[in-house]
């Protein structure tokens, strides 16, 4: 670089100040673009995260409808129950996972909204004979109503048909997904619970 003096002062030629220039708009260009990529990857991160869930479906859906046949024998068909709040709860005989947040369904939102005429609960059993249902709904014991999945044909509606099974749909009284669990997260449940008594107020 040609540095010219003169009374003690640096001066540079218009062409080194120019190169000087463009050198420091790059690097600042660099670090604009080093900024972009860390903020998209950041943004494919927490859908990775989200995806992680394995959901089909997300809140502000139509819940897709579908009949399932209780093991009372009475068939229920979801888009019959529009007007309602419903809560899906997807589960299994031998779900350590589901067999731990079960009670507090049984005791925290169905024995305070069962005979309120405006709720629905069913748990949804992936894959299950009748009598296992049965002796599974007893053995919680979970009085709330059990209906039949046979290939977790219901179940892929909503999650990737291999998927985790711990979870819970909440549904409007329009129709719409309001609230999606996945696993026993005593906070998340909590907020569940909250949701529930708001659409029911």
């Amino acid at each position: 670089m040609q540095v010219n003096t003169y009374a003690g002062f640096y001066t540079f030629d218009s062409t080194n100040l120019k190169n000087i220039k463009t050198i420091l708009f790059k690097k600042i260009q660099m670090k604009k673009l080093i900024l972009f990529i860390a903020f998209i990857l950041s943004i494919s991160a927490f859908g990775q995260t989200k995806d992680d869930r394995a959901y089909l479906v997300k809140v502000g859906d139509k819940a897709p409808d579908f009949s399932i046949k209780m093991t009372t024998g009475k068939i229920v068909k979801l888009s019959d129950l529009k007007g309602k709040v419903v809560m899906l709860q997807f589960t299994a005989s031998w779900c350590s996972v589901c067999r731990k947040e079960m009670p507090f369904i049984e005791r925290d939102i169905w024995q305070k909204h069962k005979n309120n005429k405006n709720f629905t609960l069913m748990a949804i059993d992936r894959d299950e004979p009748r009598e296992t249902v049965v002796k599974f709904a007893r053995s919680i014991p979970a009085t709330y109503p059990f209906g039949l999945d046979p290939k977790a044909n219901i179940f892929a509606l909503f999650a990737a048909r291999e998927a985790g099974i711990t979870r819970n749909v909440i549904i409007d009284k329009t129709g719409k997904i309001v609230f999606l669990t996945r696993l026993y997260d005593v906070k998340e449940f909590n907020k569940m619970t909250k949701v529930i008594d708001e659409l029911l107020k």
